[in-house]
């Protein structure tokens, strides 16, 4: 985690300053940017936020520092859930799913839903990228 410590000193904040800041103690903060702990979700969203950086970039994945402006939110992926649980409803009856005449077993039936969820992620994203006005584009 030496990028929660880059990050943390180009704003010339110290490591009691940023605990404060996350509401966990110092040495907790310590932890994490050794390496000797993990941190938990809503501490890796909080420093995402106050960074302005993502969470892959934070957690090493990526070396591309700000998400990307077609990136998905909370909203779309609330939204890719709930139109993903739609579709599989619809499909829901055993003719629906058929290959052959024959009924999807329940392993086949997840690799389809999760084709689907990607499908429905790469869409979101490409209209993302496709309709989002260039004064909103980093």
């Amino acid at each position: 985690m030496n990028r929660i410590k880059l990050l943390r000193t180009e704003l010339n904040m110290r490591q009691v300053d940023l605990a404060k800041h996350l509401k966990v103690g110092q040495s907790t903060l310590s932890g994490w940017e050794n390496g000797a702990y993990e941190v938990d979700n809503e501490n890796l969203y909080k420093m995402a936020d106050l960074f302005k950086c993502s969470i892959d970039y934070l957690l090493g994945r990526s070396n591309e520092r700000n998400r990307p402006y077609y990136a998905l939110d909370d909203k779309d992926e609330k939204d890719i859930a709930k139109d993903l649980e739609r579709i599989m409803a619809d499909l829901d009856s055993k003719e629906a799913l058929a290959f052959h005449g024959e009924p999807l077993d329940d392993e086949d039936r997840e690799l389809l839903r999760r084709s689907l969820e990607n499908s429905l992620i790469i869409a979101k994203q490409m209209a993302k990228k496709k309709f989002t006005p260039k004064k909103y584009r980093n």
